[in-house]
């Protein structure tokens, strides 16, 4: 199973859909900024399952603050980050959080900056920003059905369309 992770699109939704449309991923997981950026991808690939949850620029969000995700042998903790102070370089309490729900997994964006390590047993991932900053990136996970979970760091190219 493929997954495609996005944060921080904060309107800005073509980079996402095209990659999307260019991976074909089996599911696509929105971190927050801004919630709504998924409408674009509900309208353009109605048959792929979104999960998305909301972040500190998003007022009056229709998505939760957290959500868990069962993939296959894996379990995700999806959250924007900012109620677990990861602005701070800090991913204890988002692992913990993560390990309360039973999660090998655990989402996050907020920074901007990409983040991949484990840490107490969960996978920690920031795919950094699909919308906003120098470099715009989003992560390809592959679930495996032993419960691996392989991580790609993609760049997007910047377009003047954007």
């Amino acid at each position: 199973m493929r997954i495609a992770v996005f944060s921080d699109t904060h309107g800005y939704t073509a980079p996402m859909a095209d990659a999307v449309a260019r991976f074909r991923p089996d599911a696509v997981f929105h971190l927050g900024d801004h919630d709504r950026d998924t409408e674009v991808l509900l309208r353009q690939f109605p048959e792929i399952p979104l999960y998305n949850v909301a972040g500190n620029c998003d007022f009056a969000a229709l998505a939760p603050n957290v959500l868990t995700v069962s993939l296959g042998p894996v379990k995700a903790f999806l959250t924007h980050g900012h109620l677990y102070h990861v602005d701070y370089g800090r991913v204890d309490s988002l692992v913990y959080a993560a390990q309360e729900e039973g999660c090998q997994l655990a989402l996050f964006g907020h920074t901007h900056v990409p983040f991949h390590e484990d840490v107490g047993g969960v996978k920690v991932i920031n795919p950094g920003t699909a919308g906003k900053g120098r470099s715009l990136t989003w992560a390809l996970l592959t679930i495996y059905d032993n419960g691996g979970i392989g991580v790609e760091m993609k760049t997007m190219e910047h377009d003047s369309r954007w």
